[in-house]
């Protein structure tokens, strides 16, 4: 995208507006495959994402050909674990072991009523793993570590899907 379609976001009529519903006659931004409005449905339709490439594979793919062999990647925030559904589909991850799923937790300690602290209290990580997933928490403004953290997971073939915690400042940067 240009630059300038960049410093619309969240700007109507942009192509980056935020959260629209997509496709439709407003919103076609190029390389954009699915957005989400409501808080944790990103990480439900990552894992409905990584559930698909599995079946794919599983008909597709032959021993001289893999076709389908990617991961699925989200970005979730502190509000999206708090959220059921992203709860539910995240077992579902752990127990069909969609390995090919990975989940950067972008922890800020931000929540849309105010910060994390007031509205949440639980250790998500732990969370996660008693789910059956794989783990790892970074700073997530090092991005020596964020590759190579990435780079961990997606070499990682142990049938659990991975959540990476990159912990963060909100707006560094920016002043």
């Amino acid at each position: 995208l240009p630059l300038e379609e960049v410093k619309n976001f969240r700007q109507h009529h942009s192509m980056t507006p935020g959260h629209p519903e997509f496709p439709n006659s407003e919103h076609t931004t190029p390389g954009i495959e699915a957005t989400t409005g409501p808080l944790g449905q990103g990480v439900a339709n990552a894992v409905g994402l990584a559930v698909s490439e599995k079946m794919a594979g599983a008909v597709f793919n032959t021993g001289d050909h893999k076709i389908f062999d990617h991961h699925i990647f989200a970005l979730a925030g502190d509000g999206c674990f708090q959220e059921g559904v992203s709860a539910e589909s995240a077992c579902f991850a752990a127990h069909e072991k969609l390995d090919n799923l990975i989940i950067l937790y972008d922890a800020n300690e931000v929540t849309l009523d105010k910060m994390a602290e007031y509205t949440q209290s639980e250790d998500v990580m732990a969370r996660y793993e008693a789910y059956g997933w794989e783990t790892y928490e970074i700073d997530g403004h090092d991005l020596e570590s964020v590759e190579a953290t990435i780079a961990a997971a997606k070499a990682s073939k142990n049938g659990k899907p991975k959540l990476i915690k990159c912990n963060t400042i909100i707006g560094k940067g920016g002043e």
